[in-house]
C-alpha cells in the first residue's frame, strides 16, 4: 500500500509538471475560471434594465402625468415624450423598446366608471426585456390608477396586503446565479477534458507504453491522473469563487466555501472518471472533443444549472437524479446561496460519493482492459 501510494503521488506530480508546460490547457483553465465567468455574469442579464420607453400623452391630465413619472430607472430609462405618429418609426430603428399611448379623456373616462384602454407597444426582438417589461408596465400602470382612484373617490383599499419577501437574491440579480452556475459547468468541462487529455496525450506521445512496462499498475496510472487534475480544478475553483465571484463581481456568498470545495472534490471523482473512460474510447484529441460534447453538454443542461428540474418531464427528472451533476448543483445552491451546513447537504454528499464510486470503478475497469490490450 505504501508503494502504491508513493507511485500514485509521484506520477501525479509528473502530471502537474506536464500540465504546467502545456500552454493551451493552462490558458484554458485560467480562461474558464476568470474571463469566462465574468463574461457569463455580465452578458446574460435576464432582468429588465434601462429599457427605452416613449410615452404619447394625449390626455395631459394628473393621472397621465402620474403614470409617466412612475416609470423610473433602473428598470426603465426616463420616459421620452413622443407623438403618436413617431411610435412606429422610432421602434423600427430600435430607439424604443416600449411605447405607451395614453388616449384623450383617459382620466375623465376612468372617473366616470368607464374602462378606457391604454396601448402598450412592445419591441419583441428584445425577447427577455419584452416579456418582463410588459408585465412591469402593466403592474406600474395598475398601481398608479388604483392609487389615483382611491384618493379621488375614497375607495377602500384591498382587504389583503400582499407582502412579498424575496430570499437569497432580493434584487433578482442574474449575475448572482449565472456566475456560480458558470463555475459549476466549467468544473464538469475541465474535469473531463483534462483527465481525458492526459490519457490521450500519453498515447499520442508514445509514453503510455513506457509507463506500462514499468512496475506500475493501471490503477496507479489512472488514480495519479485523477488526483492531479482534480487538484488543479479545485484550486482554480477556490480562486474563482474568492477573487472573481466575491471580489470582482461582488456576489455575496452565504455559506462555507471550504464545505463547497469538499463537494467539488467528491464530484471531481465522477467527472475525471468520465474523462478517463472517454479517453479509453477516443484515439485522438478531436475524437475526445466530440465525445465530450455528447456527454458533458447534456449533463450541464439537464443538471438544474440552466433549467429547473421541476420543468422537466418526470421520466427525465428521475434519470437526472441518478447522476452526480444534479446533486452537485443542488449542493452548490444550498451552500453558496442559502448558507446550508453539512447537516443539510450530507445526503447530497453521500449520493454524489456513491454514484461517483460506481462510475470510477467502471472507468478503472475499462482503463485496465484498454491498457491490457495495448500491452
Amino acid at each position: 500500500m505504501r508503494r502504491m501510494a508513493s507511485n500514485i503521488f509521484w506520477l501525479g506530480t509528473k502530471e502537474l509538471r506536464a500540465f504546467s508546460h502545456d500552454v493551451v490547457l493552462f490558458a484554458l483553465v485560467i480562461w474558464a475560471f476568470s474571463f469566462s465567468i465574468v463574461s457569463i455574469a455580465q452578458s446574460s442579464f435576464q432582468e429588465l434594465h434601462n429599457a427605452s420607453l416613449g410615452i404619447v400623452d394625449e390626455d395631459h391630465s394628473e393621472l397621465s402625468r402620474r403614470i409617466t413619472h412612475a416609470f423610473q430607472p433602473p428598470y426603465f430609462k426616463m420616459p421620452r415624450p413622443i407623438l403618436e405618429r413617431d411610435i412606429e418609426p422610432l421602434m423600427n430603428i430600435g430607439e424604443l423598446t416600449f411605447a405607451i399611448d395614453i388616449p384623450p379623456n383617459f382620466e375623465r373616462d376612468m372617473l366616470g366608471g368607464h374602462k378606457p384602454s391604454l396601448q402598450l407597444n412592445v419591441d419583441a426582438t428584445a425577447m427577455m426585456q419584452a416579456g418582463i417589461g410588459a408585465g412591469y408596465a402593466q403592474q406600474i400602470i395598475a398601481t398608479e390608477v388604483a392609487d389615483f382612484l382611491a384618493h379621488r373617490e375614497a375607495i377602500a383599499s384591498s382587504p389583503v396586503n400582499l407582502d412579498i419577501r424575496i430570499a437569497f437574491n432580493p434584487n433578482l440579480t442574474t449575475s448572482w446565479f449565472t456566475s456560480v452556475m458558470g463555475i459549476i459547468n466549467n468544473v464538469t468541462m475541465l474535469a473531463i477534458i483534462l483527465a481525458g487529455a492526459a490519457i490521450v496525450r500519453e498515447r499520442e506521445h508514445g509514453t503510455m507504453e513506457h509507463l506500462l512496462v514499468m512496475p506500475l499498475t493501471p490503477f496507479e496510472i489512472a488514480m495519479s491522473k485523477i488526483w492531479s487534475n482534480a487538484l488543479v480544478i479545485t484550486v482554480a475553483v477556490a480562486l474563482s469563487i474568492t477573487v472573481i465571484v466575491q471580489g470582482l463581481l461582488g456576489v455575496p456568498i452565504a455559506g462555507s466555501v471550504p464545505l463547497f470545495l469538499a463537494g467539488v472534490v467528491i464530484y471531481l471523482f465522477f467527472a475525471t472518471a468520465v474523462g478517463i473512460f472517454l479517453a479509453t474510447i477516443a484515439r485522438s484529441m478531436p475524437q475526445l472533443g466530440l465525445l465530450y460534447m455528447l456527454v458533458a453538454i447534456p449533463l450541464n443542461m439537464l443538471s438544474g444549472s440552466n433549467t429547473p428540474l421541476e420543468s422537466m418531464p418526470p421520466f427525465l427528472r428521475t434519470v437526472m437524479q441518478a447522476l452526480p451533476s444534479t446533486h452537485f448543483v443542488s449542493v452548490a445552491q444550498a451552500i453558496l446561496y442559502r448558507g446550508a451546513g453539512f447537516d443539510v447537504v450530507w445526503p447530497e454528499f453521500l449520493a454524489m460519493a456513491g454514484i461517483a464510486g460506481i462510475v470510477l470503478m467502471l472507468s478503472l475497469l475499462r482503463f485496465r482492459q484498454a491498457t491490457t490490450q495495448t500491452t
